[in-house]
């Protein structure tokens, strides 16, 4: 009995610890912005040297080698570090707003590669929370080519996106 009530005690004692665990969330906006690039992808896309299999953590998030060749172009994953080349004229809510309406500070349209459709489902704690992240990085100057209009030859390698046929044309 006293075998069954101790148990007992022990499982009613270690039950909230079990059941806190729960999903780990970053104890900062940057460690959880962080954390959101990363389970994004942001990198896929944006990081050198990622295509071929041979990225270094200097050049993390500092604009793509490859560029994404479609009807509309070709667009090349552009610098996401704090440097001129990348977004440092960019606020926080800019960044923000690119990533949940798919809109540049200057108006214009994020490439249409960019699935900021998803990114738009984010709350708005967690977009702040890649914008913060992503104003933290150690700016690396790196200037991407493009984008190039359709029937621009690029002089880089490139993905070429092929739609389906009797696929729509996708939005401009």
């Amino acid at each position: 009995m006293r075998t069954q009530s101790a148990f007992a005690a022990t499982v009613l004692l270690c039950c909230p610890a079990i059941f806190s665990v729960g999903i780990a969330r970053a104890e900062t906006p940057v460690e959880r912005g962080q954390y959101l690039a990363q389970f994004g992808g942001c990198n896929d896309c944006h990081t050198p040297g990622y295509f071929f299999g041979k990225t270094t953590p200097e050049t993390y998030l500092s604009g793509s080698d490859v560029g994404f060749q479609m009807p509309q172009g070709t667009f090349v994953g552009p610098n996401l570090t704090p440097d001129k080349t990348g977004l440092a004229d960019w606020t926080e809510a800019q960044i923000v707003t690119a990533l949940q309406t798919g809109v540049r500070p200057d108006g214009r349209m994020l490439a249409p590669i960019m699935p900021w459709h998803a990114f738009a489902k984010l709350t708005k704690e967690d977009a702040a929370a890649i914008a913060s992240f992503l104003k933290s990085l150690k700016p690396v100057e790196n200037k991407v080519p493009g984008p190039l209009g359709p029937g621009e030859k690029p002089t880089f390698p490139v993905l070429t996106i092929i739609f389906p046929e009797g696929t729509p044309p996708p939005a401009k």
